[in-house]
């Protein structure tokens, strides 16, 4: 005879996973962990009970969403929130698959002892692969006025659809990246080789951060590059010995073979995963729909779908072209795709040098766009024309016109060779923009030609800068 699994084995497992309300404390390991510069911006969300919504935290696998959710009880813990008003339940365990929501709130009260759910914060994690969970979370919401849920999962694009779909003044959404530039010095406690410089983008709002040390600052931005969009892999020689081991099969592959399947009813994974494989080895270049049906062999119609599904896992990010005057185009012909971390790449292949130009240009490009694609209030384009291309244009949501351009080079030449310069100075030109930036590898200055200022600063500063500007505006 099968046995079904018993109401007490479940109200044991709820006891193990809640592990401060035997010591007052999260685990060891999860507290010895640093804290993403994210969590001041996801901690006030949590803590304030005069909002009735539930927070629905979302971002791509081992960014550190669990380990954010652990960090919070911690907080609430220390704040005096009783440790038996904490509750934490792993919904995607198997014990409680065939447990409604609300039957697992109502176990773990039981299992807590505590009969008044008044004042409880209550995180379910990984909570996508429940069925219809936003609706049973909605009927929490409403049920519970006086008790706070929050929810996570990887399958960010999924939950947000649903969230937008059925949480409308009942869910807030929040979106937790992979690690930037800005985070990794942070997290290495790298921070003293960073200053405030008195040069360029010297305002109130956005100051400029240089580096005292270009080199060592360069070795990290390649560590970063290869290894750094997951906090764990920072800290584990062992885990950068092998990242195909650890990334691949951990990351992208339960992503390909069973998130993306799972949630949009996928059948040739092996399909979706040439697609991929494609994309990562020639991410930061420009692409067409019947390129990449040839190369990677999968249908054309398959691709446009395929590409939303890898956006909505993160795992990749379609830019849009303008023309030499910034205007879209009514037809998408052409477009470039990124890998949303570069350190994807080191997963697949094999990690980049800091001698490999040719590759080293494609995922510097990468990394930088990474950074930029933290900012969910703003869209980066490319340029390209019949003469020329600009890697990443900025442009205005009022006019429409170009207001920033940007030239991604992992060189130093073009501050002795303006000249090579040409599309750049062309599309300022054109669009009457008095200055551009130019990224080098470790050289910073200014100079003149044919009447455009143009701005030269190192990759890693300018990813530091970035990240850091971004955060800032989120706070």
């Amino acid at each position: 005879m099968v046995e079904k699994i018993s109401k007490e084995q479940v109200l044991d497992r709820l006891r193990f996973e809640n592990y401060w309300w035997r010591h007052h404390t999260i685990e060891e390991d999860y507290n010895d962990m640093q804290r993403r510069l994210y969590f001041d911006i996801f901690k006030p969300m949590v803590i304030d009970q005069s909002v009735k919504r539930a927070v629905v935290l979302m971002g791509p696998r081992r960014v550190g969403k669990t380990v954010m959710l652990h960090h919070t009880i911690q907080e609430l813990l220390e704040q005096g929130v009783p440790a038996q008003k904490i509750i934490f339940i792993t919904v995607e365990n198997p014990i409680y698959t065939t447990i409604a929501l609300e039957d697992l709130f109502n176990y773990a009260l039981e299992a807590v002892g505590q009969k008044n759910p008044k004042d409880c914060y209550v995180f379910f994690d990984e909570i996508q692969y429940l069925k219809d969970w936003e609706i049973h979370l909605k009927t929490l919401v409403d049920s519970y006025r006086s008790t706070k849920f929050i929810v996570s999962g990887s399958a960010a694009a999924a939950l947000k659809f649903k969230s937008n779909e059925s949480g409308a003044g009942r869910f807030t959404d929040f979106l937790l990246p992979p690690l930037t530039f800005y985070e990794y010095i942070h997290i290495n406690n790298l921070q003293h080789l960073m200053v405030e410089s008195s040069l360029l983008w010297k305002n109130k709002e956005q100051p400029f951060y240089d580096t005292i040390n270009a080199q060592l600052l360069n070795e990290h931005f390649v560590k970063y590059i290869n290894f750094g969009g997951y906090p764990e892999i920072i800290f584990s020689p062992q885990m950068q010995k092998n990242p195909g081991r650890y990334i691949k099969q951990d990351i992208v592959d339960k992503v390909l073979l069973r998130d993306l399947p799972s949630l949009y009813g996928i059948k040739d994974v092996e399909e979706l995963n040439r697609l991929f494989t494609t994309i990562c080895f020639n991410t930061a270049h420009e692409f067409d729909y019947g390129d990449l049906s040839r190369t990677s062999g999968v249908k054309k119609h398959l691709i446009k779908t395929y590409i939303e599904y890898l956006e909505s896992a993160f795992l990749v990010k379609k830019i849009s072209r303008v023309n030499h005057t910034g205007k879209t185009f009514q037809r998408e012909v052409k477009f470039k795709l990124y890998l949303s971390n570069p350190s994807l790449y080191a997963a697949l292949f094999t990690p980049v040098t800091i001698t490999n130009e040719k590759k080293m240009g494609d995922l510097v490009e990468t990394a930088i766009y990474s950074q930029w694609m933290h900012r969910d209030w703003f869209n980066p384009y490319y340029a390209r024309w019949r003469k020329g291309e600009v890697d990443m244009v900025g442009i205005d949501d009022g006019s429409l016109k170009p207001i920033w351009a940007l030239e991604i080079k992992w060189s130093n030449r073009y501050v002795e060779k303006p000249n090579e310069l040409s599309s750049l100075i062309d599309f300022c030109t054109e669009n009457k923009l008095s200055s551009a930036l130019i990224t080098t590898i470790d050289i910073k200055t200014q100079q003149s030609f044919q009447g455009v200022t143009l701005q030269y600063v190192p990759c890693a500063t300018y990813a530091y800068n970035v990240g850091k500007n971004t955060l800032d505006k989120k706070k």
